[in-house]
């Protein structure tokens, strides 16, 4: 990528955006933030009791996550943040315009069974349905794509990096 982008990694909850996102990053030579870092301690207790999060929930989160992302402009960075809604995404684009996403998407059995098998995320595949409810894709009109989550992290990482390129060209 010519000049560094802010690349905001997005998608449902098990879809690998805690471990892509820093691959991308080390690929891109830029900083990775981790979006579970910028929630409240209120939002993390209610995803941990299966509550899903309402707009209002999210509003701070999605914030400080584009105060972050305002801070990189030009520098360059990646961060991962579900942006599962429209709404979301022009939120953090009205903190930091030039951000990109990417949109990892992938198999519904897929995606719980990973979830499934990882430890120690207060995210319970319980809200997966929610998730998947809530989910607006990203709109032609909206910088970014969207790759697959099949296959192993250095594969989607190489698919995500190649497009990611491909939108600066």
């Amino acid at each position: 990528m010519s000049t560094p982008h802010v690349v905001v990694v997005m998608g449902v909850a098990g879809t690998g955006k805690t471990t892509i996102g820093p691959l991308i990053a080390e690929a891109l030579g830029v900083p990775y933030a981790e979006g579970d870092d910028f929630h409240p301690a209120d939002n993390i207790a209610k995803m941990s009791a299966g509550i899903p999060l309402d707009d209002a929930d999210r509003a701070p989160w999605l914030d400080a996550i584009g105060r972050w992302a305002h801070g990189r402009a030009g520098l360059g960075g990646v961060v991962s943040c579900s942006a599962l809604k429209r709404i979301y995404r022009d939120r953090l684009r009205a903190a930091a315009p030039d951000v990109e996403f990417l949109h990892l998407t992938g198999d519904r059995a897929l995606i719980e069974r990973r979830m499934t098998e990882r430890k120690g995320h207060f995210m319970p595949t319980a809200l997966l349905d929610s998730q998947f409810a809530t989910l607006q894709p990203l709109q032609d009109d909206e910088a970014g794509v969207a790759v697959d989550v099949s296959g192993s992290p250095q594969e989607i990482t190489e698919r995500a990096v190649a497009a990611l390129r491909r939108l600066e060209d």
